[in-house]
């Protein structure tokens, strides 16, 4: 979970190139329904909810393109704590609908790969994703249009926060490449002449793909933080104690030893 400390900026109206924290339920404006939010709760309830997806507020680079467009836009100008509800028509979300991109093709091509097509099954044919809309007599009519190309959204947003110092930035940063590091384990010791140390708990070994998630994560601070020089990476891994195992003393026998019988001699001697 993503926690912050700096509240500096709590009151701080937001301007292209800060950080902030939001959260948010995404909507289609005709149908009111949610394909998309920051909050586990709406999640469930939408059924949508993601087993493996990270519910909790969002990070934004404000002008990054990090959202739709639409959305970036929007965000210049509110303050923290501010709740807004945005539209964003489809030019500045998913773009409009291409009628070029609906396509009919052959029944057969589905059959040979063993596919029975109806109406809403998403497919994919030559490396493109598309949409079956309907199946006639032989022919299939597939949509390579995104879902929501041609559709108004509605976003219900809320600024949680604004971050202002350059280690709850870099925390951000951080989490949103390796959510599954706990941030309260990683320490950060930034100096006076731009060179920041990012100190790694054992669990980065879980990381997947973690060299480069670290590379991403140094370009976006170098992007992103200009003041920021050299970053230096530490992990550290200690070796599991063997478990000690109990000694055992033995205890003195509760009955008498026989005395050892002296061995007849051999014979001839």
């Amino acid at each position: 979970m993503l926690e912050i400390s700096s509240l500096e900026g709590k009151w701080l109206s937001v301007a292209k190139g800060d950080f902030i924290l939001i959260d948010y339920v995404a909507k289609v404006k005709e149908t009111n329904e949610v394909f998309d939010t920051s909050l586990a709760d709406v999640a469930k309830e939408a059924k949508i909810y993601r087993e493996n997806t990270f519910y909790e507020p969002m990070l934004v680079v404000v002008g990054e393109g990090w959202v739709l467009k639409g959305l970036d836009e929007q965000l210049e100008g509110l303050e923290a704590g501010m709740k807004v509800t945005l539209e964003i028509p489809p030019e500045k979300g998913f773009g409009p609908r291409d009628p070029s991109k609906i396509k009919l093709v052959p029944l057969r091509k589905f059959r040979e790969k063993d596919i029975t097509p109806y109406p809403g099954l998403e497919v994919e044919i030559d490396g493109k994703l598309a949409v079956v809309r309907s199946v006639g007599a032989g022919r299939v009519q597939v949509d390579f249009n995104l879902p929501l190309a041609g559709r108004t959204l509605i976003y219900e947003v809320e600024v949680k926060q604004k971050l202002e110092t350059l280690e709850d930035k870099v925390k951000a940063l951080l989490h949103r490449r390796m959510p599954s590091i706990p941030l309260e384990k990683v320490t950060l010791k930034p100096s006076g002449e731009g060179e920041f140390r990012i100190v790694l708990p054992e669990e980065a070994l879980i990381v997947d793909a973690l060299q480069p998630a670290k590379r991403g994560l140094t370009i976006d601070i170098f992007k992103l933080i200009p003041e920021v020089k050299t970053i230096t990476f530490v992990e550290t891994y200690k070796r599991k104690e063997a478990e000690k195992k109990e000694k055992v003393e033995a205890k003195p026998s509760e009955v008498e030893e026989k005395p050892e019988q002296a061995s007849p001699p051999s014979e001839g001697k």
